[in-house]
C-alpha cells in the first residue's frame, strides 16, 4: 500500500496558492505608504477648517475647528434673560453639540478621502 501525497504540482501542498503570484508586498507597501501621508495630510489640516453651530435662531453660536477645538462663542445680548438662565444653558449646549458633530462629520469625511474609504479602527 502506498500514502497518497498532500502535494500538488510543484511539490507544493495542495490547495495553497503559489508564493510571489498575485500579492507583490513591495507594491502594497508603497500604497500604504501613499495612504499613511494622505491621512497625515487631511488630519494636519483639519485644524485651520472652521464649522459652525447654533441654537436659538443664531442667538446663540459656535465655531469649531476641525480638530473639535471651540474657538469662538457668541451670545446675543437678547438671549440672556436673568429669569430663565435654564434656556440659555440649553441653547449654549445645543449649539456647541451642532458645532462639534460638524467638526467630527468634516473630520470622518476628510479621513475616509484620505483612506478610499477604508474603515481603519481607531481613525474615526
Amino acid at each position: 500500500m502506498s500514502k497518497k501525497s498532500s502535494r500538488g504540482k510543484g511539490g507544493r501542498p495542495s490547495g495553497r496558492p503559489p508564493m510571489g503570484g498575485g500579492m507583490d508586498m513591495q507594491r502594497m507597501m508603497l500604497e500604504a505608504q501613499k495612504m499613511q501621508q494622505k491621512l497625515a495630510e487631511a488630519q494636519e489640516g483639519l485644524g485651520d477648517v472652521v464649522v459652525e453651530g447654533s441654537a436659538g435662531g443664531g442667538m446663540v453660536k459656535v465655531k469649531v475647528s476641525g480638530d473639535l477645538e471651540i474657538q469662538e462663542l457668541v451670545i446675543d445680548p437678547e438671549a440672556v434673560d436673568p429669569d430663565d438662565v435654564e434656556m440659555l444653558q440649553d441653547m449654549v449646549v445645543a449649539a456647541v453639540n451642532e458645532g462639534l458633530r460638524a467638526a467630527q462629520e468634516l473630520a470622518d469625511s476628510r479621513i475616509s478621502a484620505a483612506t478610499g474609504g477604508l474603515n481603519i479602527p481607531g481613525l474615526m
